[in-house]
């Protein structure tokens, strides 16, 4: 299928997160104003535009960190508005940030071991007398680790301190430990922040293969336009807290109000210019 035919496919695919009017306002300021966001099964979305356009708020908004002023989000036609993350996280989102949140004291294998919920080590009555099913857990939990890092090429640090690699790496931990919790949907806010060439191209292509191989759907904020047009369709532009445009990157780059959003020299700037 060509790129036009994914695109189309991706667009007709049913919705897994949909944003619906949402507001996000802190005392009279409107950080989000009135946005509507469809994120489709199978697609890697792309969330770009401006400092300050509130493309954070709304993340943090459907990933349950705030609640909204106004509107409403659904996650699989399910309404989940203003529910907490750990709930959502039960359901299959997932939800990065700017800065890694690692447990820097712990090694990468651990941190990673450390992401599913109910293990039986966390029960005081089973961690007396029922060591034996923990100890074929934390097998379990190792081995999932060891293909995890294998796939996110991070097998040589298994047993750094999370909190001594770089912040590409930890970008990485991060991914791995979305695959850990075996998430449908990964929400990543500015995947790229701080993080060199090569290692960004290694994030790029997890994120590629995480969507194609195993079917992760992704929303992800980001600065660098490269990244995103090689990754990412649809591409959502947010300006002052409203959904701006939407669609196909080469499209998006073209389109004259996201130009005027970015660097404020759309066609009615350039009329007159001396060229």
């Amino acid at each position: 299928m060509d790129q036009a035919g994914r695109s189309r496919a991706r667009r007709e695919s049913t919705a897994v997160i949909e944003v619906h009017k949402l507001v996000k306002s802190f005392g009279g300021f409107r950080a989000v104003d009135g946005a509507s966001l469809t994120v489709a099964e199978g697609s890697i979305t792309g969330l770009i535009g401006p400092n300050g356009a509130g493309k954070t708020t709304l993340f943090n908004v459907v990933a349950g960190v705030l609640e909204p002023t106004e509107g409403r989000v659904t996650m699989d036609d399910e309404d989940v508005t203003g529910l907490p993350p750990h709930t959502l996280f039960h359901k299959g989102l997932v939800r990065t940030f700017q800065i890694a949140r690692e447990f820097s004291t712990m090694t990468v294998r651990e941190n990673l071991m450390m992401v599913p919920g109910g293990q039986s080590g966390e029960t005081l009555w089973r961690a007396w007398f029922d060591r034996g099913r923990i100890a074929r857990e934390e097998r379990a939990l190792a081995s999932k680790a060891d293909e995890v890092m294998d796939f996110l090429t991070l097998t040589h640090l298994a047993d750094e301190k999370a909190g001594n690699i770089s912040g590409g790496q930890k970008k990485l931990v991060e991914l791995g430990r979305a695959m850990m919790a075996d998430a449908k949907t990964v929400f990543l806010d500015e995947v790229g922040a701080s993080v060199n060439r090569t290692l960004l191209r290694t994030i790029g292509d997890a994120i590629s293969r995480l969507n194609r191989e195993r079917g992760y759907t992704f929303c992800l904020i980001e600065h660098d336009m490269e990244f995103i047009s090689r990754l990412c369709d649809p591409v959502t532009v947010m300006a002052e807290g409203r959904v701006l445009a939407s669609g196909p990157p080469a499209e998006i780059m073209r389109d004259e109000a996201v130009i005027e959003a970015y660097l404020g020299t759309g066609s009615k700037h350039r009329k007159g210019t001396p060229s």
